[in-house]
């Protein structure tokens, strides 16, 4: 029999808030963390808006040493650290001591899309073929996709499984689900998971060139049209990290740690790039079969769906996912769950989007409120063809949820969707 499993701790990197305080009243009130880069007008991109944290050297030094921010140079670990020790503080979990045992109850399983990429270009950048040896010494812990999961775990004193996943813009909400089984099927009692994404136009600058990003509003980083608006068109980059500690609710309850949520199950699956879907665009009967396998793996039924935190990308996309939400849970009309998108407050984070995605859809479960839907005041037509405007709320909504639903959708055909309930 599995194992009930709980949230029990929040950490986040967001571009409009770092920690939960700052990022909850932020996405409340609306507060956008888009803005304008010179860097990105000088390289020639078409968007030259972007999305990144604001961390001050104070906040760094409280997570690293001197001589480690000397060699730190890579800001998706920087992000996941702070995220990820952030949802463990919150928690009220201690550190193993050095000189004591790991923690072997204890596993992480944290994400990223790619890792250090600025670094790598850096080290590079000052040598030539006949020199690769001089990349140094801290080009593997800063390049490899498991850095931040690695990091992490000689922070903590972790001795579970730590790994990491890599599944673009499903990363945030795969870890989740990773952590989640391997807590249901006994084998650890705590699970940090989350994932990151790195700041910078050589993250941004390969989104620019497939021409998905928006570059209508560069002189206006406060009114680019957000997802599921008719004038929506490309999203804005982004870049941060999530993270969330999962443990069973036996453990939970003995030990009186405060539950945000409950993870009731999920779904993971590729659409093939079949029938639709190729390496950018999804493939709509595996979203709604990925939809549909959520709740029966959760025990839900659809009519149970309060509210939706959606993938809506701020893209010609979004009316087909408001169509497969529809099909999937077969609601339309004023029959449809609320629903909204993080997007038009922090742009498309990449691999993190699904992580603080997350962190906002349990903030919003927990605490009975819905952010509102930032610069969407016209709806597309095609979307009030099929639910009710009133599902789209433009201003924050006070209200209770019970179920609630969060998918994320990436590149390469991929899906996550997994289903909360407030406890």
């Amino acid at each position: 029999m599995k194992k009930r499993v709980v949230i029990t701790g929040l950490g986040v990197v967001s571009p409009n808030g770092v920690g939960i305080a700052p990022f909850s009243d932020a996405i409340k009130n609306g507060v956008s963390g888009i803005r304008f880069f010179s860097e990105l007008r000088d390289l020639n991109f078409s968007c030259q808006l972007g999305a990144m944290p604001e961390i001050s050297d104070e906040k760094k030094r409280a997570y690293l040493s001197d001589l480690q921010l000397r060699n730190f140079l890579s800001s998706g670990i920087l992000y996941g650290i702070i995220a990820g020790m952030d949802a463990f503080k919150d928690a009220n979990l201690e550190i193993a001591k050095m000189d004591e045992a790991p923690f072997w109850d204890m596993g992480i399983v944290f994400g990223s899309g790619t890792s250090g990429v600025e670094k790598f270009r850096e080290a590079i950048y000052k040598i030539d073929d006949k020199n690769v040896r001089r990349l140094g010494s801290n080009s593997v812990a800063q390049t490899m996709t498991s850095g931040v999961s690695a990091y992490l775990a000689g922070i903590i004193g972790a001795g579970n499984w730590v790994t990491a996943n890599s599944s673009a813009c499903a990363t945030g909400t795969e870890a989740l689900l990773m952590g989640y089984e391997h807590i249901a099927q006994g084998k650890a009692t705590y699970m940090l998971c989350g994932s990151t994404s790195d700041s910078g136009p050589y993250i941004w600058g390969g989104f620019d060139a497939i021409k998905v990003t928006n570059y209508k509003h560069n002189n206006s980083p406060q009114n680019v049209e957000g997802p599921m608006s008719q004038g929506a068109s490309g999203f804005v980059p982004g870049s941060g990290a999530g993270a969330y500690i999962l443990e069973s609710l036996d453990n939970a309850e003995q030990r009186g740690a405060k539950i945000y949520a409950e993870i009731l199950g999920g779904a993971l699956n590729t659409g093939g790039q079949r029938l639709g879907g190729s390496m950018t665009a999804p493939n709509s009967t595996a979203i709604q079969n990925c939809i549909q396998n959520a709740l029966t793996d959760s025990n839900v039924d659809a009519s149970e769906i309060d509210y939706i935190n959606g993938h809506l990308t701020a893209t010609t996309k979004d009316p087909d996912e408001i169509e497969n939400w529809s099909l999937a849970l077969n609601r339309n009309g004023d029959d449809f769950p609320y629903i909204n998108s993080l997007k038009g407050m922090v742009g498309h984070c990449l691999a993190a989007s699904g992580s603080i995605e997350i962190v906002s859809s349990i903030l919003q479960l927990n605490e009975g409120f819905i952010f509102p839907n930032v610069n969407c005041d016209v709806l597309h037509p095609k979307i009030t063809a099929i639910i009710s405007p009133e599902k789209i709320s433009m201003k924050l909504r006070k209200t209770s949820l019970q179920t609630i639903a969060k998918a994320s959708f990436g590149f390469g055909d991929v899906n996550a969707c997994a289903i909360f309930k407030k406890i």
